[in-house]
């Protein structure tokens, strides 16, 4: 069985298992890349006065004592803080643009550089110490990489009207990584006497947007890619939150309303009421008690995601009201409505507009309401309207047919003169053989993704996972390696072992040719330095640890040993 899978993954054996030719194969050997060696800051406070960055201007650089920030309990080393803007201008909105970044320079450096990508819409310089995983206890400065941060070409203030200026749009879809690279690696060498060994990108949400997209157009530039839950199709994944909320809005309480966090004075329809949280807690218990089991213990997670979608349907599974609802029972149009949305969103003709969700009993997670509700009101209209949209278009999210303007995506005009589509989407995302050279060269992605994501199906990044097998560039996972978190939310949180570090094992992987199988996770119970995810069930060990397992293999209970640790279970 182990051979039918890999050979179906590369795409040599059809349905019916029988073996057949593969052009798509790569021809080119894989190389193997070499470590990165370390080095010890030379240049920190002169920076700002001798290195000549193009379209750069450093507005400081200054020396941060070991302790003075921290992750979870632990000091982060002494290190230079460089903060500056490329490319300041005067938008053609009569706005100032420019990108803002900083970078992170360790005294002690690994050799290695880490372009961290922040997510939502960006328009903040967020702390350039590459943190990693929920309630991080760890990141690429701790490690000894030189981090940057920016704000993708625009400010906070800036976030609701950027899109309408061209070229703002352009450096949030790509450019601005285009632009920084270099630059970094050209300040790295002012400040060590070298340029990095070895270049990482990583983030979650937009920011695996970042490396997924810098995978397809920076090839040569990054050796590895940590993707997590990435919103690769991000125009389609916003479009698809639009339709959920008007499915849900039919059997919201009329009249309700709740407070929109972007508007102090404003109100959004209570479209929560449509499937409170005590009825996301009776579904995600129904999904449970289906599927649980089927990884060999009944812990409470669901590991085993594709076999539970096979097993679980809501309409029969789910206790259906006879009468008024009281939170332990669904009526038959709300199991309509949840079927509806978890299948993924359609145009009216019936075209797919973006993947199905996966059923797992993270559904229950304040986040997963959070993207369903509220965000799908405020932060979807506002980025398909000012962003993805040519011309920009306005969005009424609960009236507009919003599902049968798919074209607003790709068109171009005199003033926008790419599509939305492709700013925001790796080239070739539906078919990425453009990366046979990036695996040729050495380099490798590794990808996560909470299988409870409410916003970016983790669906959708299994199925990029399986296209890049199909296309011949994955054999024995050999370039991409795909980590499903079950349980865990949008980038964190949810009944889930949500905090781990993937970035250490893909460095193993990039320089030294250790494929990841198992990466440890803990949940992050009372006491975690990391903070308390406090929606774990109160029945979990505090300090519960699992394997996060390669995809296709499941972390599978061996039969003995404890349920809290991650020794009792293997990937099978």
């Amino acid at each position: 069985m182990k051979i039918q899978a890999w050979a179906q993954g590369l795409g040599i054996l059809s349905a019916a298992g029988v073996l057949v030719a593969c052009s798509a194969l790569p021809e080119r050997p894989v190389a193997q890349l070499k470590a990165a060696t370390g080095g010890s800051l030379v240049n920190c406070t002169a920076l700002t006065g001798q290195l000549k960055l193009d379209h750069t201007r450093i507005e400081s650089a200054a020396v941060v004592s070991s302790g003075a920030l921290r992750q979870g309990t632990q000091a982060i080393p002494e290190h230079c803080l460089v903060k500056g803007r490329m490319h300041e201008r005067k938008g053609s909105d009569g706005r100032d643009y420019a990108i803002g970044f900083e970078m992170r320079l360790p005294v002690a450096w690994n050799g290695r550089f880490y372009y961290q990508g922040n997510g939502g819409l960006d328009g903040n310089v967020q702390a350039a110490i590459g943190a990693l995983g929920g309630g991080p206890l760890t990141g690429a400065l701790m490690q000894g990489f030189a981090v940057i941060s920016s704000d993708a070409g625009h400010s906070g203030p800036q976030t609701t009207v950027f899109g309408l200026e061209p070229q703002a749009r352009l450096d949030y879809g790509y450019q601005a990584v285009e632009k920084l690279t270099p630059m970094a690696k050209q300040l790295i060498r002012g400040a060590y006497g070298k340029g990095p060994d070895r270049s990482y990108i990583g983030g979650c949400s937009n920011g695996g947007r970042h490396a997924m997209v810098a995978a397809a157009r920076l090839g040569d530039q990054y050796d590895g890619y940590l993707v997590g839950a990435p919103g690769y199709r991000l125009p389609y994944a916003a479009l698809a939150q639009i339709w959920g909320a008007q499915q849900w809005a039919p059997l919201a309480t009329p009249g309700a309303t709740v407070k929109n966090p972007l508007n102090p004075n404003g109100t959004l329809p209570d479209l929560a009421s449509a499937f409170t949280p005590q009825e996301r807690l009776t579904v995600a218990k129904a999904i449970a008690d289906k599927c649980d089991a089927l990884d060999g213990a009944q812990d409470g997670m669901v590991q085993a995601t594709q076999a539970c979608q096979a097993a679980f349907k809501v309409k029969t599974d789910v206790p259906t009201c006879t009468g008024a609802r009281h939170g332990a029972c669904l009526t038959t149009e709300q199991k309509d409505v949840v079927a509806r949305v978890f299948e993924g969103a359609h145009t009216p003709a019936g075209q797919r507009i973006y993947a199905s969700f996966p059923y797992d009993p993270g559904v229950a997670g304040a986040n997963w309401g959070t993207w369903k509700f509220v965000d799908s009101l405020i932060r979807d209209p506002l980025a398909l309207r000012t962003i993805f949209s040519v011309p920009p278009t306005p969005v009424d999210p609960l009236k507009d047919n919003i599902a049968a303007r798919l074209e607003m995506f790709s068109a171009t005009n005199d003033t926008y003169r790419e599509s939305g589509w492709s700013i925001m989407t790796p080239p070739g995302e539906a078919h990425p053989t453009n990366l046979a050279a990036v695996r040729a060269r050495g380099a490798k992605v590794v990808l996560y993704h909470g299988v409870s994501d409410a916003i970016f199906s983790a669906e959708d990044t299994r199925q990029w996972v399986e296209r890049v097998g199909k296309a011949g560039l994955n054999p024995g996972a050999d370039f991409a390696r795909y980590f499903p978190v079950p349980g865990m939310n949008h980038c964190s949180m949810g009944p889930a072992a949500d905090q781990f570090d993937l970035l250490g094992p893909l460095v193993k992987w990039v320089e030294q040719g250790e494929a990841p199988q198992a990466v440890a996770a803990s949940v992050r119970g009372a006491g975690n330095a990391g903070g308390v995810n406090t929606e774990l069930p109160a029945d979990w060990s505090a300090k519960r640890t699992r394997p996060l397992c390669a995809y296709p293999t499941v972390a599978t209970y061996k039969g003995s040993g404890s349920l809290e640790e991650a020794s009792s279970f293997s990937c099978r």
